[in-house]
């Protein structure tokens, strides 16, 4: 009985204050559901552009905050998200490979190294504009990495959408790796666990309720 009414109590707290996902990433999605949250996806469309004068860190944050503002502009209330992910290795950046080429280039450069993940997320309500903005690292080691393995991922279309050409959520691209340090779900696209305490300054997900 009492996890009935935790349930119905949880669903009441979302829909009270509509979430929206400033992005149509399926893991993003996906990851938000998981965690139990209701939410709409309205793209923000924006054209992401990096600065050189900041660092990766700086980079997703301030990317982040674009995404949820460009969202957050066009509603008239609610909880906006926006992420954006990155991999970083010795300080140089891959995002999402252009071509076949482009993907070849990332994973035989991350092969048998160790790089690291940033994400950055925003958090803004609509219409008190009280922003949150953070990021999360994660460091992952692959594994040397075969021509015939990097040949076939590419091959699955898989890197195209996803920073540094591989998803760590991947039937495939999961045995790439060797070592993870931090948050898994970083690598995934969204650190959970992080977004879901920055909600929790909003109200919208209970922090006292114990489920029996």
């Amino acid at each position: 009985m009492c996890r009935f009414f935790y349930f119905i109590l949880i669903g009441l707290i979302q829909f009270n204050k509509n979430i929206i996902l400033a992005s149509s990433s399926p893991r993003r999605k996906a990851l938000l559901h998981q965690a139990g949250i209701t939410f709409e996806v309205l793209e923000s469309n924006i054209e992401e552009t990096w600065n050189n004068n900041l660092s990766a860190e700086e980079n997703v944050q301030w990317l982040s905050y674009q995404k949820a503002d460009a969202v957050a502009k066009r509603v008239s209330s609610g909880i906006v998200i926006g992420a954006d992910t990155v991999v970083s290795l010795r300080g140089k950046i891959f995002g999402k490979p252009k071509d076949n080429v482009d993907a070849k280039r990332m994973l035989n450069e991350l092969s048998g190294e160790t790089h690291i993940v940033f994400t950055g997320y925003t958090i803004i309500e609509v219409p008190n504009k009280k922003t949150i903005t953070s990021h999360e690292s994660t460091q992952v080691t692959f594994r040397k990495l075969t021509d015939e393995e990097i040949q076939y991922y590419i091959s699955t279309g898989s890197p195209f959408d996803k920073a540094g050409g591989y998803g760590i959520q991947d039937d495939f691209g999961a045995i790439f790796i060797n070592q993870i340090q931090g948050d898994f779900y970083n690598v995934v696209g969204l650190p959970l666990s992080k977004v879901y305490e920055s909600l929790k300054q909003f109200s919208i997900v209970p922090s006292t309720l114990i489920v029996q």
